[in-house]
């Protein structure tokens, strides 16, 4: 049983900002006297895109620029890291497999993912981001962030917390809580405003699915349950489709593409424009051209 209570009236001394550290996308945001406000970047974009890419001279590459690279140097690149934090080899197998990313040959029950010739926990990753997050904000506040909520999905175990908490603490944030996501999606529209009663709360992600039933009491919010499945979000269908569009190709052009990283993150990246298109048509192309080679496929959204 979890609680959490959040209050605005007293004065801080240091700016907090709320940090989504999502699987696909991550943002932060700040209060002022009119309500919360997300921060947006140099170029006015809010969402940070939750990818991470090792450049040659050791810097890294987050966001939008990063996400670029995933062709280029998939072996290099790391997207999807919040489905890694706090969990073992064995836990994440099978989710592997479509990684362009390499595992390091001792990782077991902490992961170390291999990008060049270094290595890096998913924490490591994260920090990543949330470094990015925080240097908006400071310079979109003017002043030093050190203090964060960070959100988190409610089934998120013990070992999974602390591994987020490790990723603000790289970044260089006093983690001050840990919010269960529904818990911030039902702040977030102001339900804490509402009469007492029972909410739920259905959560579509990039990496998971799940719905948390919510007790309101005198300002309160009380996770009574949680569940869902661990393998049904965004990720998880455009995984589908590579697979589906990666055994097409094998048997129509005789040659399985699957442990080519920047093939398949050609393919993946058709395949997400082709999701994405159904959202605005019946019916679309997935429209692959790889090394003179051409692999279309109809998707109708009653297949999707």
């Amino acid at each position: 049983m979890s609680t959490f209570q959040i209050d605005f009236s007293s004065a801080q001394r240091k700016r907090i900002i709320g940090i989504d550290l999502g699987t696909t996308n991550s943002l932060a945001a700040f209060m002022d006297l009119t309500g919360p406000e997300i921060i947006p970047g140099p170029d006015g974009s809010r969402m940070v895109p939750s990818i991470v890419s090792l450049a040659d001279d050791g810097s890294f590459i987050v966001g939008e620029p990063a996400r670029r690279l995933l062709i280029d140097r998939p072996d290099r690149t790391v997207y999807s890291v919040k489905r890694l934090m706090g969990r073992g080899r064995a836990d994440v197998e099978e989710e592997l497999k479509l990684f362009p990313f390499r595992i390091a040959e001792d990782s077991e029950q902490v992961i170390r993912l291999k990008l060049g010739d270094r290595t890096f926990t998913p924490p490591e990753i994260s920090a990543q981001i949330l470094k990015e997050l925080k240097r908006r904000a400071e310079a979109y506040l003017g002043e030093e962030v050190t203090q964060a909520v960070i959100t988190v999905p409610a089934y998120f175990n013990d070992a999974q917390r602390q591994a987020t908490r490790d990723a603000g603490r790289i970044a260089g944030l006093e983690v001050l809580r840990l919010v269960n996501e529904p818990t911030a999606a039902s702040l977030a529209y102001g339900l804490d405003k509402r009469r007492e009663g029972i909410i739920a709360v259905y959560d579509l992600g990039g990496g998971t699915f799940d719905i948390s039933i919510l007790r309101l009491h005198e300002g309160i919010f009380e996770v009574l349950a949680t569940n869902g499945d661990t393998h049904l979000g965004g990720d998880d269908i455009d995984n589908r489709l590579l697979s589906i569009a990666l055994e097409d190709i094998a048997s129509e052009c005789g040659e399985d593409l699957s442990h080519n990283g920047e093939a398949v993150q050609t393919i993946r990246q058709a395949v997400i424009r082709a999701k994405e298109e159904l959202s605005f048509r019946p019916v679309t192309l997935i429209d692959i051209e790889y090394r003179g080679r051409r692999y279309q496929r109809e998707l109708r959204r009653e297949l999707f």
